[in-house]
């Protein structure tokens, strides 16, 4: 049996052979650890680690390469960010505002620190996906401290104001975090543009490995404070102790440099095969609802079939590597937060499916992938018809 078209990106891309070549020799022959500044090969290390921060501060316009942390992952980054800015916030209690279709690395960090006493507002978005900038500006006023507000979704890729919030959010005296993982490697990302204080990103969304990411911290004055989440050996200017996992860093410096590289036109490529894929199913479904508006990330969409079970059609396409909108922990199908936050109807965000497109897709796969939904749903809603 021939493997499944890949259509899942935005949970995981597949590691560029390139960033696999350039990760290979630190696990075997350059294996040292970083730490060990004794020996050449430790200090070997070093540089590889050192200059890999050099070109990811390079690849998101950071003003010094101190102002990259490596961490094991996007939720860990997000983690340090949240509650480690919360801790270093004085008085205890100051306002934290974020906004309902965060990822659950954001939003349960939040909740955490709103049990431990942080008072929290959830600002809402509009049924396009993007926040509510009125209601920010209310939760601003009510002596916000630290704001967070994703680049990208990760389910409709809806792509936020963030330059806007930023600047509203400094006016008020806040912090702002902004989780950039789904959006870096996939639209220009520029921390000097951006404004933000704490950026966050992950090597495996970018095509590079599982397991390593980053936190961009302002250091320019005033200096933004955190306090680690770790304590041991000091690693990562005391911000992240433990052993630098080097030939982590080594690929996503690698893949982020490819992915920035290839910006010019990777996108346009990305967003063709997006249109061409939301193009057939609408012409040839009847009941199909794009959920999300424009700005969006070029490669991902999220379609609502109605008359159809998200879970049965999921189960029917097992040709097709694809996530639905409703999954729970009980195994029961729910509507996402993200979906019914944008008050998409209770039935069709259970009847939702996302494509997300990637570096290696062509179009013979997306034109297979309609080929595939258009068979399953009217299948799917006949049989339905039949009861």
């Amino acid at each position: 049996m021939p493997d499944p078209v890949y259509l899942d990106h935005a949970a995981s891309t597949p590691c560029d052979p390139r960033v696999v070549e350039a990760m290979l020799p630190y696990f075997t022959g350059r294996c040292a650890n970083p730490a060990s500044r004794q020996h050449r090969a430790g200090r070997e290390a070093a540089t590889a680690v050192e200059e890999a921060r050099v070109a990811v501060a390079r690849c998101l316009g950071a003003a010094s390469p101190t102002e990259i942390v490596f961490t094991s992952g996007a939720t860990e980054a997000n983690n340090l960010a949240l509650k480690g800015a919360a801790a270093a916030l004085a008085p205890h209690g100051r306002q934290l505002v974020t906004q309902a279709t965060e990822h659950p690395s954001v939003l349960e960090p939040l909740r955490r620190l709103a049990a431990e006493g942080f008072p929290l507002t959830v600002v809402g978005v509009a049924p396009d996906g993007r926040v509510r900038l009125d209601e920010l500006a209310r939760a601003l006023g009510s002596g916000a401290a630290l704001v967070s507000v994703m680049l990208a979704n990760n389910e409709t890729g809806v792509v936020q104001p963030v330059v806007e919030i930023a600047r509203m959010a400094h006016a008020a005296g806040a912090l702002v975090h902004c989780d950039a993982a789904q959006a870096v490697g996939k639209v220009e990302v520029d921390l000097a543009s951006l404004g933000v204080d704490l950026l966050t990103l992950s090597a495996h969304k970018l095509y590079g490995p599982k397991g390593v990411g980053a936190l961009c911290i302002r250091r320019r004055q005033p200096p933004v404070r955190l306090r680690p989440l770790l304590d041991g050996g000091g690693q990562e200017g005391g911000l992240r102790s433990g052993t630098v996992n080097v030939p982590g860093v080594v690929g996503l410096a690698c893949a982020l440099k490819l992915a920035v590289a290839e910006l010019p036109v990777e996108p346009a490529r990305l967003a063709a095969l997006r249109n061409r894929l939301e193009a057939a199913l609408l012409d040839r479904l009847g009941g199909v609802t794009v959920n999300g508006g424009e700005p969006r990330l070029p490669g991902t969409s999220n379609l609502s079939f109605a008359a159809v079970d998200g879970q049965g059609l999921l189960a029917a396409l097992s040709d097709l590597s694809l996530s639905t909108g409703a999954a729970s922990s009980s195994g029961r199908p729910e509507p996402t937060e993200v979906l019914c936050a944008m008050g998409v109807p209770r039935a069709l965000a259970a009847a939702s499916l996302r494509f997300s497109q990637g570096r290696f897709t062509t179009e013979d796969e997306v034109d297979h992938a309609v080929e595939r939904v258009v068979e399953e749903v009217t299948r799917l809603r006949e049989t339905r018809r039949r009861r």
